[in-house]
């Protein structure tokens, strides 16, 4: 038996400003991810109340309809850029670099 993975804590509350910041209503966000033969419309919903957490691929097109990188989603250390959609080519993740084999 293995381990459940992390989940991110605050992969619904992003998924929410994303839509909120595009100004669409969930079945028309639903609609702008092409995911409609995927998955139901209702479950963005689900996502964005932390009840489901939506599979890769679909994470992959709200970063998309975002311009964000997914990373920007997953990782709860980082925030969504303040205007969406954002420019994936000119966003800038800083990270502190941490050279392998050396401790904090």
């Amino acid at each position: 038996m293995g381990y459940a993975r992390p989940r991110p804590k605050r992969l619904a509350e992003k998924l929410l400003q994303i839509r909120n910041a595009l100004g669409l209503s969930q079945t028309d966000l639903w609609r702008r991810l092409g995911v409609e033969d995927e998955i139901s419309h209702k479950l963005i919903s689900k996502y964005e109340l932390d009840q489901n957490e939506p599979p890769l691929k679909v994470l992959l097109q709200y970063a998309r309809v975002a311009g964000v990188h997914t990373e920007a989603l997953i990782d709860d250390n980082l925030d969504l850029p303040y205007k969406l959609p954002g420019d994936v080519r000119h966003e800038e993740i800083k990270r502190k670099y941490i050279p392998r084999g050396k401790k904090r």
